[in-house]
């Protein structure tokens, strides 16, 4: 399991039901890691060590776990913008930041969610976000990159998981991928019914003709065995590590003999940069109580580092508006 997606507390409410007291109250335990936070040297150390005799740790990668199972080799798939990608991102950008001179509180970070989800669907096509059904695949640094990694898979007559975390992001996908496969592939996403997901995944499985799969990443991230695909491709970004990492457990898992290669896509000098270093960050946040590591204090953002986290950097974007 995951005993930490987000937060530390995630990690007190499960020995909150296993060993209710062990952790002490939410109260205390926040006050703990409080203090934990500020120590200059391994700052989790006592943490990890009061429950590390209740921790059973087993990784797919430890060979003396599972000795046959192949390799998994994570690489970033970085992006540029198109130019119309890039004036409809700085033009967010630039209403992100009238808009917080306006609001607070609870209506605040509504519009902060609001405008970062605005923000991925721009870096993931303008269409997206404009609604105008277009998808011209010119308009998208990530259309472009998305073609030139799956006519290498074609090409090597592999498979390909793609995951989004938006749904109405699926089909136009499957059209874009199925032109490039030169045939058709299959979709599933939360308003694929029950009885179909079984069928869906035998084919994926069984039939050599379909060379890629597009799930959406809540619906098709976790519970399918998929290890007909050698490739797996995050097309766009989870806040939550764990989810990503299920999600590409569905082609690294138990039956998979071939190593699996995961392409994370990320467009340069966008806000998608920053939301990859912080699921690097949540994911050294684990590592540090589970195996020792780096500090890592998670803030919340006041207007200036969140424009700053927000900026269009047209240098490491190389478009031009």
């Amino acid at each position: 399991g995951t005993p930490i997606e987000n937060r530390l507390g995630d990690l007190w409410s499960i020995f909150d039901f296993l060993n209710a007291g062990l952790l002490g109250s939410a109260k205390e335990f926040t006050s703990f890691t409080k203090r934990l936070a500020a120590l200059p040297h391994n700052p989790y150390r006592p943490l990890r060590e009061l429950v590390q005799p209740y921790i059973l740790r087993r990784l797919k990668t430890d060979k003396t776990v599972i000795a046959d199972l192949p390799d998994k080799t994570e690489v970033k798939a970085f992006c540029q913008l198109s130019r119309k990608q890039a004036a409809l991102y700085q033009q967010a950008v630039e209403e992100l930041e009238r808009r917080l001179k306006k609001v607070e509180g609870i209506e605040r970070k509504g519009q902060v969610l609001a405008f970062l989800v605005r923000l991925k669907q721009i870096c993931n096509h303008p269409s997206q976000w404009l609604g105008d059904g277009a998808w011209n695949p010119e308009d998208s640094g990530k259309w472009a990159r998305l073609r030139e990694i799956v006519e290498t898979i074609a090409a090597k007559q592999e498979k390909v998981l793609v995951f989004t975390q938006f749904r109405e992001l699926t089909r136009p996908l499957e059209a874009f991928l199925g032109y490039v496969f030169g045939r058709p592939g299959l979709v599933l996403d939360g308003e694929t019914e029950v009885r179909k997901r079984k069928e869906l995944v035998r084919r994926f499985q069984e039939e050599e003709r379909i060379g890629f799969f597009v799930l959406s990443l809540k619906a098709g991230g976790s519970g399918l065995n998929l290890t007909a695909a050698s490739h797996v491709v995050h097309f766009d970004r989870w806040w939550n590590p764990a989810v990503e990492n299920q999600a590409t457990d569905r082609a690294f898992r138990i039956g998979q003999t071939k190593n699996v290669l995961v392409h994370k896509f990320v467009c340069r000098g966008t806000v998608e940069e920053k939301i990859d270093k912080l699921i690097e960050s949540k994911q050294q946040l684990s590592k540090d109580l589970l195996e020792g590591g780096a500090d890592l204090l998670l803030t919340e953002m006041n207007d200036e580092d969140l424009l700053r986290l927000v900026a269009l950097d047209l240098n490491s974007a190389q478009a031009e508006v």
